[in-house]
């Protein structure tokens, strides 16, 4: 079998801290290298108020609460935060992990959350500005070195940021989405990881124009990894199926979904399924 890796979606809503935690810990145990929370401040499905903790500060708490697996938000949406805010808290999250932070950006798409919890949501090509300014700044003001940054968005004036991130030069950056216009040429110029939510086939071509905007820049394609979504509430063999069709399509790690069957379904799939592509 391939080399596949996997990392799961906490589906971090609805739920009290301790449930959420509990997960965490039980896909440490089971050999997961990823969790995914994601960046919103209300319920993504279902009717009515409901839990959703914020992402950043999830995060933290994750990193103090686990010891090996890997940790991100997908993807966090750069319109919450100010850059340097950003930068900030991933940079301490990087540190209370040790080194065990992904950073996956967008340019975030909630409108009705925006507009309910009074944060600006500008038009998509300010926020694909933002979101490139954000690219800059992260990368830039990780290094700990003075930073001066004039963007489409944002100004940094001789800005530092200490200690610089664990990991160097910076925490691995994800883009997720496939727009051919904007998101793909930013994969192309800054992602060590992209990601989309695609079918096999979706995924095939959009990594194919990946790899042509990668060389158009000077980059070599092999260096951007590749990841889509995993249903795991289907049976063993489809499960099989749609891992081996997203492997034929170019992705090289799968976000599984957390399944409404819930962790017996999850601790089946790590024991029965996941080890046969490691």
């Amino acid at each position: 079998m391939s080399d596949m890796r996997f990392g799961i979606d906490l589906a971090q809503q609805r739920m009290e801290w301790d449930e959420l935690l509990e997960r965490a810990r039980l896909c440490e145990k089971l050999g997961f290298e990823g969790l995914w929370g994601f960046d919103h401040f209300q319920p993504m499905y279902g009717s009515g108020p409901g839990n959703c903790f914020e992402g950043m500060a999830t995060l933290a708490a994750l990193a103090a609460s686990t010891t090996t697996i890997r940790i991100g938000l997908l993807v966090t949406g750069v319109t919450y935060r100010h850059p340097s805010v950003l930068c900030a808290q991933a940079v301490t999250v990087d540190h209370v992990s040790h080194g065990r932070l992904d950073l996956a950006l967008g340019a975030a798409w909630f409108e009705p959350e925006h507009r309910a919890l009074g944060i600006d949501f500008p038009n998509v090509g300010e926020r694909f500005d933002l979101l490139e300014d954000t690219l800059e700044i992260v990368i830039r003001l990780m290094s700990g070195e003075q930073v001066s940054f004039e963007g489409k968005t944002t100004t940094l004036a001789g800005a530092t940021l200490r200690p610089p991130s664990v990991q160097r030069p910076h925490p691995p950056i994800w883009i997720g989405g496939h727009g051919p216009k904007r998101t793909l040429s930013l994969v192309a110029r800054y992602a060590d990881m992209w990601h989309a939510f695609a079918s096999p086939e979706q995924f095939r071509r959009s990594s194919s124009i990946v790899d042509s905007l990668a060389t158009e820049v000077g980059r070599n394609p092999e260096l951007i990894g590749r990841a889509a979504s995993l249903s795991i509430s289907e049976g063993r063999d489809e499960v099989r199926r749609t891992i081996n069709a997203y492997a034929k399509a170019g992705a090289s790690y799968l976000v599984c979904g957390w399944p409404s069957e819930g962790p017996q379904r999850v601790t089946e799939f790590a024991e029965e399924i996941m080890g046969e592509y490691q």
